[in-house]
């Protein structure tokens, strides 16, 4: 770079920090306050997932009111979140995604539950160029330049629970879940590896999301005499699940079921009196010790209720806020190209530990924990990685080629959707 080079670029850098100062006395000569950074929470504040999506809604809403109540962003700009209802349904996950990037014009969105809504919404957010922060565990098999992937991969979830479960509680499985694409691509994952370690899969079964029509299944799980069921089931079917074990006399004594989508949350609707006993695996539980834990508890518990529980989804979607704010604050603007870059770096101490954005693969690095119900509805901790780990979105069970070929297959079966057709 020559020195006159140099000197022009130092111009123009002294310019726009003159324009922006200038801007900032325009704002407080007129008394009038600097624009807010708008962003969007797309989840499913109705329908079958509801009962898990609105807590982690709220949990977000908690961390934008924390960075706003702090002094904001970018010298005091206050974050305005635009609240849209996905309503359980990939259609309209969609369409409110669309109005959230082009009418709304937020610079990110957070939100989501279900890998079928996520995958609806993906290519819009591909096409517009948004950034969605995803913020729960899911089946993997999946990279998005516009995607950043807050929940757990297959191997911080899935894989170490299929292996604590074979080394702890017994290696005949029955697989249940709901008919959508996480609970069929974990499942293969599972299957996979209960291979690899010699276990055997006595059933395997799928009830349509939203479904409270479990009994067919129950009665099979029953005469198959599983050692331990392993649980992908969605939203509100657990519940009428739950209660045809029971129905059933199928007890975790007897039978355990270890699940991968019942938190703190859900289980106050399945009586936690009746499932002392079974098991959960996530990366973060209320129950996890340390102060900022109890800090980032006893915030939320201040809002919403002394009474109220966080969960997996709702801990690291609070963090993912966190994160996104970080990155605004290093890339010196909120948009959403600059954040893009910027998010790739960043890392927090969360109430779960430490995380980290994987620059790699956009997912975040975390632990993992295997928790067993207690008759409170919380949490014991019976093992922990004790750190965080690598995401890794394609098993080496196969290749990546062969995992995305599974994939269009599903698709192409349920007629271009991410869920079984209901009728």
């Amino acid at each position: 770079m020559t020195p006159r080079t140099r000197q022009i670029l130092v111009l123009i850098a002294l310019f726009l920090i003159a324009c922006g100062a200038l801007a900032w006395m325009g704002w407080f000569a007129f008394g009038k306050s600097p624009p807010p950074i708008r962003v969007g929470i797309l989840h499913s504040f109705s329908g079958t997932m509801a009962i898990s999506e609105i807590p982690v809604a709220e949990a977000e809403q908690l961390a934008i009111e924390e960075i706003n109540a702090e002094g904001g962003l970018l010298g005091g700009r206050k974050v305005v979140a635009i609240r849209a209802d996905g309503c359980s349904n990939g259609p309209t996950f969609a369409q409110q995604a669309k109005l959230l990037l082009t009418k709304e014009k937020v610079c990110a969105v957070f939100g989501c539950w279900t890998s079928a809504s996520r995958k609806t919404v993906r290519p819009i957010f591909e096409q517009l160029n948004g950034l969605l922060f995803y913020p729960v565990q899911y089946e993997g098999l999946e990279e998005s330049p516009n995607i950043i992937y807050l929940g757990a991969a297959p191997n911080q979830q899935i894989i170490p629970a299929v292996k604590w479960t074979f080394d702890n509680l017994g290696q005949r499985f029955y697989l249940v879940g709901s008919d959508y694409v996480f609970p069929r691509a974990a499942n293969a994952v599972i299957a996979d590896q209960i291979k690899a370690l010699g276990g055997t899969i006595v059933g395997e079964d799928y009830i349509p999301l939203g479904s409270s029509d479990t009994k067919a299944v129950v009665d099979r799980i029953k005469a198959a005499q599983p050692d331990v069921i392993l649980n992908t089931i969605n939203g509100d079917t657990n519940i009428a699940f739950f209660r045809s074990l029971r129905a059933a006399d199928i007890y975790p004594t007897r039978i355990p079921t270890v699940s991968f989508s019942i938190g703190e949350n859900e289980l106050p609707k399945l009586d936690p009196s009746r499932c002392i006993g079974d098991y959960a695996v996530w990366n973060y539980f209320q129950t996890v010790p340390g102060a900022r834990n109890s800090a980032f508890v006893a915030a939320f518990q201040k809002k919403y209720g002394s009474k109220r529980v966080v969960s997996d989804p709702m801990e690291v979607a609070y963090c993912g806020v966190k994160l996104w704010a970080q990155a605004v604050e290093e890339a010196g603007t909120e948009t959403t190209e600059d954040v893009q870059n910027t998010i790739l770096n960043q890392s927090m101490a969360a109430p779960e530990g430490v995380i980290m954005i994987d620059p790699e693969t956009r997912h975040t690095w975390r632990p993992v924990r295997v928790g067993l119900i207690r008759a409170d509805g919380q949490f014991s901790i019976v093992w922990d990685s004790e750190r965080p780990i690598r995401p890794q979105p394609f098993p080496l069970s196969r290749t990546r080629s062969d995992w995305e070929k599974f994939l269009e297959r599903l698709y192409a079966g349920w007629r271009n959707n991410w869920s079984a057709p209901t009728s």
